[in-house]
C-alpha cells in the first residue's frame, strides 16, 4: 500500500482536472485511472481522464504544490436540531461563510413578498387584524393609500414562484432554479477562496444527487442527530410564547373594534 501511495499523483485519489477547472476535491475512480511519469492519477469521469492525457502538464504540480480548495461543509439535520447555532460557531471559528439555505431563499423573494413565507410565518401575518376602513375615524386618506398598496399584486417570476412553493409546502426546487443559486458557492468569489458551511442543504436525496451530478462536492457532510424530546424542549417554549402573543393581540383588536363600533353609533 505504501509503495502504491508513493506513486500516486499530486492530487492523490482526487481528480486533478476537477481541482484545476472547478477548484473541487472530487474523488477519482479506479476505472478512470491513467499513468503519467510513473505516477497514477484518478479521475472523476472518463472525459476528464482524456482531457488530462491530452495536456497533462496543465494539471500537475510544477515548482509549487497544487493549491487545495478551502473547506466546504454541508450541515444536515431535522428542524430544531440546532444546525444554525452550530454552523455560526463553526463559521466564526474557522473563518468561513455561514449560509443558511432556507434563509437565503427567503431573502431572494423578500423584495417582492415583503415578508417571510411558509407555515411558521403565515400564522404571524396580521391582515385579519386590520381595522375596517369604515370604522377608522382618523387619517382616512392615509389608511386608504396603505390598503391600496397592500392590495397591489406583485408578479413573481417562474424562479421566484418555485422558491415560494418550496418554502410554503416543500415543493421540490427544479435543477434550473438550483443552478442559479448553488454553484456560485463553489465557483464564485468570495466563497470560492474562503469556503463555507452550508446549513440545511441538501435536504433530500434529489438535492444530494444534484450536487453529485454538478460535481459540487463538500469536503465533509455532518448530520446532527437529536432526540425528539430535546427538539420539543427547544421549540415548544418560543412557539407557546408566539401563540400567547397572538391571542393577546387578537383580544386587543376585538376590544378596539368594539370601541370603534360604539363610537360610530354615537
Amino acid at each position: 500500500i505504501n509503495q502504491r501511495k508513493r506513486h500516486m499523483g499530486d492530487t492523490k485519489h482526487f481528480c486533478p482536472v476537477s481541482l484545476k477547472e472547478n477548484f473541487v476535491l472530487y474523488p477519482g475512480l479506479q476505472e478512470h485511472a491513467a499513468k503519467y511519469k510513473e505516477k497514477i492519477y484518478y479521475f472523476s469521469t472518463s472525459e476528464f481522464r482524456d482531457k488530462f492525457l491530452k495536456n497533462p502538464e496543465e494539471y500537475v504540480a510544477h515548482s509549487e504544490p497544487l493549491q487545495a480548495p478551502p473547506l466546504r461543509v454541508c450541515l444536515l439535520g431535522t428542524h430544531g436540531a440546532g444546525k444554525s447555532t452550530c454552523a455560526r460557531q463553526i463559521a466564526d471559528k474557522l473563518g468561513i461563510f455561514h449560509i443558511q439555505f432556507e434563509e437565503y431563499l427567503q431573502e431572494l423573494i423578500l423584495p417582492k413578498t415583503k415578508r417571510k413565507v411558509g407555515p411558521s410565518f403565515d400564522e404571524d401575518h396580521e391582515d385579519d387584524n386590520i381595522i375596517p376602513e369604515e370604522l377608522e375615524d382618523f387619517s382616512q386618506t392615509t389608511t386608504k393609500t396603505k390598503r391600496e398598496k397592500t392590495k397591489q399584486k406583485v408578479e413573481l417570476t417562474d424562479e421566484e414562484e418555485a422558491i415560494k412553493a418550496n418554502l410554503m409546502d416543500d415543493t421540490e426546487l427544479p435543477p434550473e432554479v438550483l443552478d442559479k443559486i448553488v454553484p456560485d458557492w463553489w465557483k464564485e468569489e468570495p466563497f470560492r477562496s474562503t469556503g463555507f458551511i452550508l446549513d440545511g442543504f441538501p435536504r433530500t436525496s434529489d438535492e444530494a444527487r444534484y450536487l453529485s451530478e454538478r460535481g459540487l462536492c463538500p469536503d465533509i457532510a455532518v448530520y446532527i442527530q437529536v432526540e425528539e424530546d430535546d427538539i420539543l424542549n427547544r421549540l415548544f417554549p418560543p412557539r407557546l410564547k408566539k401563540w400567547e402573543d397572538r391571542r393577546r393581540k387578537k383580544r386587543e383588536y376585538k376590544k378596539k373594534l368594539k370601541e370603534l363600533k360604539a363610537k360610530k353609533r354615537v
